[in-house]
C-alpha cells in the first residue's frame, strides 16, 4: 500500500498541573493513498489532536510523522504552512465559513491566499460538483447546515489536496443531511483518488470507511469490525 501519511512511534503529552497526560503513546499507523480511515474513540481522547499532528499544526513530543513524502519534524513553520496549503484539505464540524464572504469567495479563499492565478473556474466547478453553483453569490447565513458543509467540502478541495482531514463533519447535522454530506465527501475524496482521515462518533459513518482506528488512553488500535458490518449502537 502506497502511504500518503505515516505515524512512527509517535507520543504526544500535555502537562495538566502536576500530571502528564498521554494523548498518543508510541502510536504507529499508516494511511494509504485513496484510502478512507475513520478515527473513533471517547470524547476528549485526543482525536482532534491527532488530526492536528497530521496537519503539522501541532508537533509530537517524540516520534516521526510523514505526510506526502515529507518528514514534518524536519520542517519549519513556513514549510508546514506551505504543506497544508498545497497538500492538505480541511473539513470542520462547525463549517468555519467567513460570514462576510459569498459562497464562491469562501471556496476560493485558500487558493487566493496561496497566490493561485484566477482560480474562479475551479471554484465554480467544485460548487457545481457539490450542487451549489446557483448559490455562488449567497452569503453563508442564508444557507442550511448541510449546504454550509458542502461549501466547506468545496473549499477543502480547491487546492486539489492529496490528503483531506475531516473533524466530525456530520456532527452538527441531522442524520439524513449527514448521510448526504458523507456520500458527497466520500465521492470527492476516496473515489477521486484522495485520502480521507475523518474523526467521527457515528457508527454509520465509520461503516463507510476502509478501516477504523480507535484512540483511547493514548493507544491507537484497529477496530475489530470491518467496514460495512452492521453495528449495534
Amino acid at each position: 500500500m502506497t502511504a500518503i501519511a505515516r505515524l512512527e512511534d509517535v507520543t504526544k503529552t500535555y502537562r495538566e498541573g502536576d500530571a502528564v497526560r498521554d494523548v498518543l503513546d508510541h502510536a504507529n499507523a499508516t494511511f494509504g493513498a485513496s484510502e478512507f480511515v475513520a478515527i473513533g474513540g471517547p470524547s476528549g481522547s485526543g482525536k482532534t489532536t491527532l488530526l492536528n499532528l497530521l496537519a503539522g499544526i501541532d508537533r509530537p513530543t517524540s516520534g516521526s510523522i510523514e505526510v506526502a513524502g515529507a518528514r514534518l519534524e524536519h520542517m519549519s513553520e513556513r514549510e508546514l504552512a506551505c504543506l497544508r496549503r498545497d497538500r492538505i484539505g480541511f473539513v470542520f464540524q462547525f463549517f468555519n465559513l467567513i460570514p462576510t464572504l459569498t459562497v464562491l469567495e469562501n471556496v476560493l479563499l485558500p487558493a487566493e491566499l496561496s497566490g493561485a492565478h484566477r482560480p474562479d473556474t475551479r471554484g465554480l466547478e467544485l460548487l457545481d460538483e457539490v450542487g451549489l453553483a446557483d448559490r455562488r453569490g449567497t452569503y453563508p447565513d442564508r444557507l442550511s447546515g448541510g449546504e454550509q458543509q458542502r461549501v466547506g467540502i468545496a473549499r477543502a478541495l480547491i487546492g486539489s489536496p492529496a490528503l483531506v482531514l475531516a473533524d466530525e463533519p456530520t456532527g452538527n447535522l441531522d442524520v439524513e443531511t449527514g448521510g448526504a454530506v458523507m456520500e458527497l465527501l466520500d465521492r470527492l475524496t476516496r473515489r477521486a483518488g484522495r485520502s480521507l482521515v475523518l474523526v467521527t462518533h457515528s457508527p454509520a459513518v465509520s461503516c463507510m470507511a476502509d478501516r477504523v482506528l480507535d484512540l483511547d488512553h493514548g493507544h491507537l488500535q484497529p477496530r475489530a469490525f470491518q467496514a460495512g458490518t452492521p453495528v449495534v449502537d
